[in-house]
């Protein structure tokens, strides 16, 4: 027979990620601002302050949406299972996100206040770009082997991948108009397949 504190913890997980559900929801809804602790309360039938007993500040509340996001992300992009992202699922993952505002603008503005020392999203950015870092670098091995054409290796290459993914999110929040991520971001890919002397540059002097 179950007993009563395992039936409590399992309820109390499976009200947690209700809550979490229902963050997204209203973030993708009415945007970073708009996504209140009050709101999603209310979405879930909870006061504001029994809200707090599972998430004590909107910041933990949204560190946690970020955890479930790049779970469902990531998860539906690996390669048989493993810390390998094909490039082209990349690219779709770009697409995927310009349909979402509200996600996006929520990891940037967390993301861009997570540098202070003592923010309480520090420490999960830190662990997250450790660990995407090293995804990228896989990804690449996969698709270039040892060396990329250019002649980074995938570890080099990887950190490059991510600002470019991070920072095209945070031109396009401020201007949807002028910057079209995934066009972008697709040739960005199409660089990184390319050697030194990829179409319109010339070889220098002397060079084969």
């Amino acid at each position: 027979m179950e007993r009563a504190t395992e039936r409590g913890t399992r309820r109390g997980a499976e009200r947690r990620a209700e809550i979490v559900r229902s963050a997204l929801e209203v973030i993708a809804e009415r945007g970073y601002r708009g996504a209140t602790l009050a709101a999603v309360a209310e979405r879930v039938g909870l006061t504001q302050q029994g809200l707090l007993h599972y998430f004590p500040t909107k910041n933990s509340l949204l560190i946690a949406v970020l955890e479930e996001r790049d779970q469902w992300d990531t998860g539906s992009a690996r390669r048989d299972g493993g810390n390998v992202w094909p490039l082209d699922l990349l690219t779709s993952l770009v697409e995927y996100n310009a349909m979402r505002p509200g996600i996006v603008q929520t990891f940037s503005a967390l993301l861009g206040e997570s540098v202070t020392d003592d923010h309480p999203a520090r420490t999960f950015f830190t662990q997250r770009y450790e660990k995407v870092r090293a995804d990228m670098a896989a990804t690449l091995r996969g698709e270039f082997g040892d060396r990329l054409p250019g002649g980074l290796t995938p570890e080099a290459a990887a950190p490059l991948v991510v600002a470019v993914m991070d920072g095209l999110q945070f031109q396009w929040l401020h201007d949807r108009d002028a910057v079209d991520m995934p066009a972008v971001f697709r040739a960005f890919v199409s660089l990184l397949g390319q050697g030194d002397e990829g179409p319109g540059v010339t070889a220098p002097a002397g060079r084969p």
